[in-house]
């Protein structure tokens, strides 16, 4: 599968962006989809996971209850709705599939990956 990431840009502290994440060649459904991000001199971390058929979420603390993960599997793309963004939030962000299983937040666990969206959060 491929993904495509978008929906990155500049935003004021306190605003909202979305990304989004399109899948080609194979069913978004068959992934479980993880959302990571990675600062300048700072590790790759996990932000958030939706399992296949969205029923299931998972949060790093850092983001929870402002950033939302989702999926419509009709048209074959993921979200990541985040909210009450902050300076800190400012990464390049990635979204992951895997193979639908158990939820993981190790990106090394992560097949297929998004080439990656600038989010920009000016204070």
């Amino acid at each position: 599968v491929q993904l495509q990431a978008s929906g990155g840009g500049l935003v004021q502290a306190g605003g909202s962006l979305s990304l989004s994440c399109e899948a080609s060649g194979r069913p978004l459904s068959s992934y479980d989809m993880g959302w990571f991000r990675q600062a300048p001199g700072k590790e790759r971390e996990f932000v958030g996971a939706v399992n296949w058929s969205g029923a299931v979420k998972k949060y790093a603390d850092s983001v929870k209850g402002r950033f939302t993960a989702s999926r419509d599997n009709g048209k074959n793309t993921a979200y990541l709705q985040m909210s009450s963004l902050k300076p800190e939030d400012t990464a390049v962000y990635y979204c992951a599939a895997r193979t639908m299983g158990i939820m993981v937040t190790e990106g090394a666990r992560y097949n297929y990956w998004g080439q990656g969206t600038q989010v920009t959060v000016s204070s």
